[in-house]
C-alpha cells in the first residue's frame, strides 16, 4: 500500500489523515486543537502538527508516507523576521482589525474594480496585505524587522520541509494575499512593499501537481494550498457544481475555468490548486450562529435542532441578521447581531428556527453572488462543514436555497484533498478517487424566509 499524508492547519486544529494513494482510503486520522482567537503564536500550530502526525498509524504514520501536503487557513499574516522566528502573533483571516487599511489599499490601487482586475479581488480585512498595512501603521517598530511573510500553510510546510528548502506557497493561497497577481499567475512584489511600506521575501510560487521538496523523512512534499482549494480536490468538485461549506467561516464557491474580477467585492476571484479558478464568496458568521443560540436557550446542537423543527416556516416572524463579529459578505467589519419581529407570542422553537434561517440566508445570498459573477445557475449544491450534521441543517437547506441539496460523506475534506495534492506530487497523475455515496435532500421552497432576511439586511 502506497500512502500519503494530507493535513489541514485550520482554524480550529490540526487534522493530518493517513491515506492510500490508489483509492483515497483513509487509513488512519488525527486532530489535534489549536489555541482560540484571532491572533496566535504560530508556533503552536507546529506543536500541534507534531502531535498530530506522532500519533498516526501507533507512530508510523510519518515515516510510512511517501508524500505529504498541507492545506491551510487563508489569508493569515506570519511576519517572520531575518532568523526565520515570528515578529508577533500571527493575525487570521477573522481579525478585523485591518478593515480601513483595506480601505486605503484599494484606494491606491484605483478602486474596487481596478484591484479585483489586478489581483482577482477587491480587498477586505480578511486578506494579508491589509494586515501588513495595519502591521506598518499600529506597530511600525514590528513592521521594520519584518524579513518575510508566510501564510500559515506555507508556515507550516516550511516546519515539515528538509533542512535548506526554501519557502514555498502556490498559486490557489498565493491569491489570497492581495499581493498576487491572480489572472496572470504571478507574484506582484509592488503591492507587497506597497502594503508593509518596504520589501520583504515572498515564497517561491510551485506550480500545480510538482513536488516543493523532501520532507525531514524524505517522502515528496508537495506545494500545499489554501483551505477552499484543497477541499475542492478532496470532493472532486467540478464545473457547474457549487459547494457550500459551514464551519468556523461560510464558503460558498464554485470551479472556474476563467478568472472572475467582481468590482462589487462580493465574490472573492481566487486561483485553485490546479489550473483553473475558484471564485468564492466567504462570511464571518456561520456555526458560530447556531453555538451561541445553543448557549442562550441551553440547550445541546441537538436540543437545537429539535427546537426549530417545532416551529414554522418563518419563525413565527422572527427574524435574525447574524453578524455577531462583523461580517464580510456583505463587508460589514464593525456590524453586531440584530433581532426582529420578536414578540410576547414569541417561542423558544421560535428562536432556534430563526438561527437556522439566518445561517442558511446568509449562505443562500453568497450562492446568489456566484451565480451573479459566473452567469449560471448551479448544477448541483454539495454541502460539508461540521453544522450539516445537524438535522435541523439538512430538512431546511433545500428549503431556503430552493433546489437538492447533496451531502458527501462526513469527512475531512481540505485533508483528504491535500492528500490527494500529495499522491499528484508524488506520481505525477491526479488520482480519481471516488467518494463514496452522498445523500440527497429535497424540500418545499420557502421564498418568504429569504424575503424577511433581504428586508431585514437591506434595511439594517
Amino acid at each position: 500500500m502506497t500512502l500519503v499524508l494530507g493535513v489541514d492547519t485550520s482554524t480550529q486544529s490540526t487534522k493530518a489523515l493517513l491515506v492510500d494513494a490508489d483509492d483515497g482510503t483513509v487509513v488512519d486520522s488525527r486532530s489535534v486543537p489549536h489555541p482560540p482567537g484571532t491572533e496566535v503564536d504560530p508556533r503552536a500550530w507546529l506543536t500541534a502538527y507534531d502531535e498530530a502526525v506522532a500519533g498516526l498509524d501507533d507512530g508510523r504514520g510519518a515515516e510510512r508516507a511517501e508524500a505529504v501536503a498541507v492545506g491551510g487557513q487563508q489569508h493569515g499574516m506570519v511576519a517572520l523576521d531575518e532568523a526565520g522566528e515570528p515578529v508577533r502573533d500571527a493575525l487570521l483571516w477573522n481579525d478585523t482589525r485591518s478593515a480601513s487599511a483595506a480601505t486605503e489599499l484599494i484606494a491606491e490601487l484605483g478602486g474596487p474594480q481596478a484591484c479585483a482586475d489586478a489581483i482577482g479581488s477587491v480587498l477586505v480585512a480578511s486578506f494579508t496585505s491589509t494586515k501588513l498595512r495595519w502591521l506598518r501603521d499600529a506597530e511600525p517598530e514590528n513592521a521594520g524587522r519584518v524579513a518575510r511573510v508566510l501564510l500559515p500553510h506555507d508556515y507550516l510546510s516550511a516546519h515539515v520541509a528538509a533542512p535548506g528548502t526554501e519557502p514555498f506557497t502556490d498559486r490557489g493561497d498565493a491569491s489570497g494575499t492581495g499581493y498576487f497577481g491572480t489572472p496572470a499567475g504571478t507574484w506582484r512584489p509592488d503591492l507587497a512593499e506597497a502594503a508593509l511600506g518596504r520589501p520583504f521575501a515572498l515564497p517561491r510560487l510551485v506550480a500545480p501537481g510538482t513536488a516543493a521538496g523532501e520532507t525531514t523523512t524524505g517522502a515528496v512534499l508537495a506545494g500545499g494550498t489554501g483551505d477552499n482549494a484543497a477541499a475542492a480536490l478532496g470532493l472532486g468538485l467540478e464545473t457547474g457544481d457549487v459547494l457550500i461549506s459551514i464551519g468556523t467561516s461560510g464558503v460558498a464557491c464554485a470551479v472556474s475555468p476563467v478568472p472572475v474580477a467582481d468590482g462589487s467585492g462580493a465574490v472573492a476571484g481566487f486561483a485553485d490548486a490546479h489550473d483553473g479558478f475558484l471564485p468564492l464568496v466567504a462570511t464571518v458568521n456561520a456555526a458560530q450562529i447556531l453555538d451561541l443560540q445553543a448557549r442562550w436557550l441551553g440547550v445541546d446542537h441537538a436540543g437545537l435542532a429539535d427546537l426549530a423543527l417545532a416551529s414554522t416556516p418563518g419563525a413565527g416572524g422572527v427574524t435574525l441578521l447574524p453578524y455577531y463579529g462583523g461580517e464580510r459578505t456583505p463587508n460589514r467589519p464593525g456590524a453586531t447581531g440584530t433581532w426582529a419581529g420578536l414578540t410576547p407570542r414569541t417561542t423558544r422553537e421560535d428562536l432556534a428556527r430563526a438561527a437556522f434561517d439566518a445561517l442558511l440566508c446568509s449562505l443562500a445570498d453568497a450562492v446568489d453572488h456566484l451565480v451573479a459573477a459566473m452567469g449560471r445557475q448551479p448544477r448541483r449544491i454539495l454541502m460539508v462543514g461540521g453544522a450539516t450534521r445537524s438535522p435541523a441543517v439538512r430538512a431546511l437547506a433545500p428549503a431556503v436555497l430552493g433546489q437538492s441539496v447533496v451531502l458527501p460523506p462526513t469527512g475531512e475534506y481540505v485533508a483528504l484533498g491535500a492528500a490527494r495534492q500529495a499522491a499528484w506530487a508524488l506520481t505525477g497523475e491526479l488520482p480519481a478517487w471516488t467518494l463514496a455515496d452522498a445523500e440527497t435532500f429535497e424540500a418545499d421552497p420557502t421564498p418568504h424566509v429569504r424575503e424577511a432576511y433581504a428586508a431585514l439586511r437591506d434595511r439594517t
